[in-house]
């Protein structure tokens, strides 16, 4: 089995075409395979390293396409299965002028994923479960499976990666349930990765240094924050450093956080002993350095899993 687990959502994202437009008034769409965990599976192989992504996809057209998308790019699909009673689920996303994003969803067979659906002995010889998916915090069994990675990985010594993923389209009107279900999963995180928007919203101080600390506070040992172009800040227990990017010329930043992540996963997952590596704020700093280059490049093109690089482009 493969090094990195992903949990969560393989979707369609239907990016609108028409630049500087609401979705309302959007009238050209482009067909793109997407979802926060997916995209992280996507940026760890092609950055060298092994990932299975764990979740449901309808059967349908849509399903059956990004089954094969993630299954090309040599992602493990064992566990990509197809719900018999929902469609895949999709999302449209239109782009402003600076490249920023607006989401509306229209949820399927991702929210399905039961936990009678794995044998989580499948996944012994795994060294880090990844979750990082922007809709199992809604609730329903795809959180009730979410929970049971979070108990399996504490049972077993694995690595615990987080992403909270915040869509403003799914929690915008309830940000006290984002919030309360991060802090259940931030308790028992090695590492996590947030936006200065996420730590905001989580830990509702406004500092960033007072925003770091109470994320460890809250259970995090090791916590990333991305600021786009200004690249972003690593604190391991409360040591901060701040890791610069490289300039860009964004065109759509769908996909850089998660390639961000799934850089920095796969870099750890090659080290003989992950859980030390993490406590090496020289050795992250290195690797956030490579993830931010990697999350950079992702902007420079439409998509998120097509516009992942690859290990030679970033070398």
């Amino acid at each position: 089995m493969a090094k990195i687990i992903c949990p969560g959502e393989l979707l369609i994202d239907f990016v609108c075409d028409d630049r500087d437009t609401k979705l309302q008034d959007g009238e050209h769409f482009i067909k793109k395979a997407g979802g926060a965990p997916a995209n992280v599976c996507a940026a760890i192989v092609k950055l060298g390293s092994t990932a299975a992504f764990v979740g449901k996809v309808g059967k349908d057209s849509f399903g059956r396409f990004l089954h094969d998308m993630v299954e090309n790019l040599g992602v493990e699909t064992k566990y990509c299965l197809e719900d018999d009673k929902y469609n895949t689920t999709l999302a449209f996303v239109s782009l402003t002028a600076d490249g920023e994003r607006d989401f509306e969803f229209m949820r399927g067979a991702d929210e399905n994923l039961k936990v009678e659906d794995i044998f989580f002995e499948d996944f012994s010889e795994s060294t880090i479960i990844h979750l990082g998916s922007a809709t199992a915090l809604l609730g329903g069994e795809l959180y009730k499976t979410y929970l049971a990675f979070t108990d399996y990985a504490l049972k077993n010594n694995k690595v615990i990666s987080f992403d909270p993923n915040f869509r403003e389209a799914l929690f915008g009107e309830n940000p006290s349930l984002f919030r309360e279900r991060c802090k259940e999963v931030i308790k028992v995180s090695d590492i996590i990765k947030v936006s200065l928007e996420e730590a905001n919203l989580i830990t509702e101080e406004d500092d960033e240094i007072k925003m770091i600390d109470k994320l460890h506070d809250l259970g995090a040992k090791v916590v990333t924050i991305t600021k786009g172009k200004d690249g972003s800040i690593l604190s391991i227990h409360k040591e901060k450093v701040i890791v610069p990017s490289v300039p860009v010329k964004m065109v759509d930043a769908t996909g850089a956080g998660d390639a961000y992540i799934g850089a920095v996963l796969a870099q750890i997952a090659e080290e003989k002993n992950p859980k030390d590596t993490l406590a090496n704020i020289k050795k992250m700093k290195e690797i956030i350095a490579v993830a931010n280059k990697v999350g950079a490049k992702t902007t420079e093109s439409y998509g998120a899993i097509q516009a992942i690089p690859r290990l030679e482009d970033i070398l």
